[in-house]
């Protein structure tokens, strides 16, 4: 398995969930890996997972001036880099009325401002030709309540694999986008639902999925795989939706 051998590559929120899994996917077709992430206890753990070869660095999506220092530091450890998953994100679902600026802004700047700047940080350090791909949600597409701040971050970051497919294909650098639907991962677990709610939430998301269950890490992680190989070079600013079915029901 070499799909991805030899690749510099970096995954962003890759400590846990959609992005530890893609790591693991990625070093096992041959790739070199850096991942990032922000909570302690998941950094140490995922150094325990991936191994002493993989770098696992700190750095928190919101700041610009950390997205700076990391494609610095990626400079430093590899000199170029192939293939980018931006992954990192929070989802954060409330009613338009309990949601403050602060609150607001938090959302944007971790789920677009950061990436944003994160990818034209990396300009200077990109291979040609390169990958990137980016991490977005079926929520981008469909209008479920409670969703308005987190599905318009995805939507203006799934908007981005296209505007800088056109900007940046004189480079040599691929946007693509991936769209999962409801994934059981601990992205779930940072929502604030009391436990007493957690599992009649479930029931209700289970029930909107044709497939009739949650999606898998590695399930999302195999699409990935596929913009980050040699095999999607002539994909550009496409996305692949991997949802179980959730948008046929709207």
């Amino acid at each position: 398995m070499s799909r991805l051998q030899g690749k510099r590559t970096l995954i962003t929120g890759g400590t846990s969930g959609i992005g530890l899994e893609t790591a693991k996917h990625f070093l096992a077709e041959g790739a070199r890996v850096i991942v990032t992430g922000v909570n302690p206890d998941s950094i140490e753990k995922a150094r325990s997972e991936l191994g002493p070869d993989v770098l696992v660095l700190r750095a928190d999506s919101a700041s610009v001036a950390a997205q700076q220092e990391l494609a610095q530091a990626i400079k430093d450890h590899y000199g170029q880099l192939d293939v980018a998953f931006l992954n990192a994100g929070v989802s954060v679902w409330m009613p338009i009325e309990e949601w403050t600026e602060e609150m607001f802004d938090r959302s944007f700047d971790i789920n677009v401002k950061g990436p944003y700047f994160l990818i034209q940080s990396l300009l200077p350090v990109f291979a040609n030709p390169a990958s990137v791909v980016l991490n977005t949600s079926v929520n981008a597409h469909v209008g479920m309540a409670r969703s308005s701040v987190y599905a318009a971050t995805k939507a203006a970051f799934l908007n981005l694999s296209k505007t800088l497919s056109s900007e940046l294909l004189g480079r040599g650098i691929r946007f693509n986008a991936v769209s999962p639907g409801p994934v059981d991962t601990p992205l779930y677990d940072k929502l604030g639902i009391p436990a007493a709610y957690r599992d009649q939430l479930n029931k209700e998301i289970t029930m909107s999925i044709p497939f009739g269950r949650f999606g898998t890490p590695a399930e999302v992680a195999k699409a990935v795989l596929y913009f980050a190989s040699d095999e999607s070079t002539w994909t550009l600013g496409s996305e692949i939706v991997v949802d179980g079915g959730r948008m046929l029901n709207g």
